[in-house]
């Protein structure tokens, strides 16, 4: 199929060529009787493409009318600049009257390919896929490439059985193609066709099997339909035609835990973690069951601590530090919660939640100086947090500065917005802090602030 960009090029360059040969066909010399008439053609009609050269299209098109009446009765001539008067018209985005140009030299039987492909465009481009679909079959008469154009055509009017057709003739003479396979699928998906889509995929790797992208599509679409045994079947064929495989072990751990094989799924987790062709996002997924696993399976703990080591040798990524802080937070293993959570802070100041839980644990552990040293990095990157601001002023009273401690806390009482609990939690804040300085009159009136919210939620 010819894209775009080089069809407009050929458009272009056939356009001059058609052009010009026109002219130089119809030539009269300066002793002919008409001479001066193919003068003034010649004059009107260079004057055109001038004009067109440098974009004034309108100019450009006044040119070519007069280059029509001076080209009087001469049908070659004629065809040229009605030719380039459509040219001009679709630079201008003036499709009617382009396409009208357009017809106009084949009205005049001339039947050159180059119009046929300039109707093509503009019809493809103002999407009346009707008059497309026609045009293009003629244009495959010329050049059989046109086929894969009119296949794209029938799947934008949904003529998909056509579609069809036409991608299984172009199989057949030129081989299979990833564009067509992608314009297969996507009918297959439009029309939910997956049995056909399969039997497809069969076929393709029986024929053949070093091919691991149909292997792994048709393990998705096995999965895909709730066939799990054949996926799962499909998947052990893979690996057993291709052992070096990485990615079908994206499915096979899955599968293994699924049946309780763990030793065969730590396995294919190994090789996902392992692997430098998988996406990291994949293999935080694949982490992310491990831990599942674990968790609903206590005897295989002792694994994890490996799963970890492989994860730290083959990229320090907070998200691998923070779900294992999520995992042990949920066995109610803060503290070694604690040790991932600051690792995963390390390699990622911008994310609140994370930071959050960290500040939580280490005021838990009265890590008070890790977590103001933290809380005043964070306030850098989230200057309006009244929650930083809250924990600021806890820590800053802990390391007895409770003057600090005031300033804090009424600094993150100005960001914050309708929410009463934190409210409240800043009000006891503030009475401890002004206890501290002994000034017993705010500590009481904060106290009593603290008092009525607790009374009203």
């Amino acid at each position: 199929m010819i894209n775009n960009t080089n069809k407009y090029l050929l458009f272009f360059f056939f356009g001059i060529f058609f052009s010009i040969t026109l002219v130089a066909q119809n030539e009269d010399t300066p002793d002919d009787d008409l001479g001066n008439v193919s003068d003034a053609f010649q004059e009107y009609f260079f004057e055109a493409l001038k004009q067109k050269g440098i974009e004034n299209y309108e100019l450009a098109i006044i040119a070519l009318k007069k280059a029509e009446t001076a080209a009087k009765d001469n049908v070659q001539n004629k065809a040229v600049v009605y030719f380039e008067t459509g040219k001009n018209h679709l630079a201008l985005k003036q499709y009617d009257e382009a396409e009208l140009s357009f017809l106009k030299v084949k009205d005049l039987q001339i039947d050159r390919i180059e119009v046929t492909e300039a109707l093509y465009d503009l019809y493809y481009e103002t999407r009346n896929y009707e008059k497309a679909i026609l045009t293009v079959q003629e244009l495959i008469k010329h050049d059989s490439d046109y086929k894969e154009d009119l296949a794209n055509l029938y799947l934008r009017t949904k003529q998909y059985e056509k579609a069809l057709s036409i991608l299984d003739e172009l199989d057949l003479e030129f081989g299979v193609s990833t564009y067509r396979e992608n314009m297969r699928d996507q009918i297959y998906r439009v029309t939910n066709n997956k049995g056909e889509q399969i039997n497809r995929l069969e076929g393709k790797v029986a024929n053949n099997p070093k091919n691991e992208k149909d292997w792994l599509n048709l393990i998705y679409l096995y999965s895909d339909e709730g066939n799990a045994t054949k996926a799962f079947e499909t998947a052990k064929r893979l690996l057993k035609n291709l052992p070096q495989s990485e990615l079908v072990h994206l499915a096979l751990y899955k599968f293994y835990l699924e049946e309780n094989n763990a030793q065969e799924a730590l396995k294919s987790m190994k090789i996902t973690i392992e692997s430098e062709t998988i996406e990291s996002e994949s293999k935080f997924k694949v982490l992310g069951d491990f831990l599942q696993f674990v968790n609903n399976n206590p005897s295989y703990e002792n694994q994890l601590q490996d799963m970890i080591t492989l994860f730290s040798n083959k990229d320090e990524n907070s998200k691998v530090y923070e779900q294992l802080g999520d995992y042990y937070v949920k066995k109610s293993n803060n503290e070694e919660a604690l040790k991932y959570y600051a690792l995963a802070v390390k390699l990622d100041s911008d994310n609140f939640l994370l930071i959050k839980n960290t500040l939580l644990l280490q005021i838990d552990f009265n890590k008070n100086e890790d977590a103001i040293k933290l809380i005043n990095s964070s306030l850098e990157v989230f200057p309006s947090q009244p929650i930083f601001y809250l924990m600021q002023g806890v820590i800053l009273q802990r390391l007895d500065k409770p003057i600090d401690a005031i300033e804090a806390l009424e600094t993150g009482m100005d960001y914050l917005i309708d929410d009463t609990v934190m409210e409240r939690d800043f009000y006891e804040q503030l009475s401890k802090a002004y206890e501290t300085t002994k000034n017993n009159k705010k500590a009481e009136q904060y106290a009593k602030k603290a008092r009525d919210l607790s009374m009203k939620s």
